[in-house]
């Protein structure tokens, strides 16, 4: 049942090693663990902190390490559910309203992104996609006048993030609203209601450097 699992996550010889002990020697502690393995238990710090996050194995207070019998489907996509927004987000490309619909695209070609946020004294009130772009460049729009408040999507249209939010729930909104990246916010209570600001941003971008990453383990 193990190698299915590590086929799954690319585990180092370490933590399969480890998950070999603690199948023949469950319930044993890091530090009967360390003691087996010939390190510190500092050492194994990092390797027992993978394994109990993609959910191999489970941390039971004051009697020590199990291994789980959770299905290896699950075990991918229990470690992205406790990823959050704010640990992969990047930083966001904004605009003021007033910005030309011109400045706006050399913006955007600059800093190679697929979407801009639009702000209005320092709050989120729009965004532009390159496909919004497009439809006014190719239109009868004076992309040299013309503020890029007139094409921009509106607030409340807009679907955001907050940091806290799990990376799936951010990858499950860009699938279902079928956009490039989402506006992530910190909310702001005001005399006239609440208002968000945007903080970064989460992009097809970033999830796929963090499928990459994981892939790529080899602690």
């Amino acid at each position: 049942m193990v190698k299915r699992r590590l086929a799954t996550i690319n585990l180092s010889s370490r933590q399969k090693e480890i998950i070999e002990l603690v199948k023949a020697n469950q319930p044993i502690t890091s530090e009967q663990l360390a003691k087996k393995i010939g390190v510190t238990r500092a050492a194994l710090r990092p390797d027992l902190a993978i394994l109990t996050m993609t959910g191999i194995l489970e941390a039971r207070p004051k009697v020590g390490y199990i291994y789980s019998q959770k299905p290896s489907s699950n075990l991918v996509f229990d470690y992205i559910r406790k990823i959050k927004v704010k640990d992969i987000m990047s930083k966001p490309v904004t605009v003021d309203e007033q910005t030309t619909v011109y400045n706006a695209i050399v913006n955007l070609f600059l800093n190679d992104v697929g979407t801009i946020f639009v702000e209005n004294d320092g709050y989120l009130v729009g965004a532009v996609s390159r496909k919004d772009f497009l439809k006014s460049a190719i239109g009868r729009t004076d992309i040299n006048k013309v503020p890029i408040g007139i094409i921009m999507t509106r607030m409340p249209n807009i679907v955001c993030v907050e940091p806290e939010d799990s990376v799936y729930i951010a990858a499950k909104k860009i699938i279902d609203r079928e956009v490039d990246s989402l506006p992530v916010v910190e909310r702001v209570s005001e005399e006239d209601g609440d208002k968000v600001k945007v903080i970064g941003k989460l992009s097809k971008t970033n999830i796929t450097r963090l499928f990459v990453k994981l892939s790529e383990n080899k602690n």
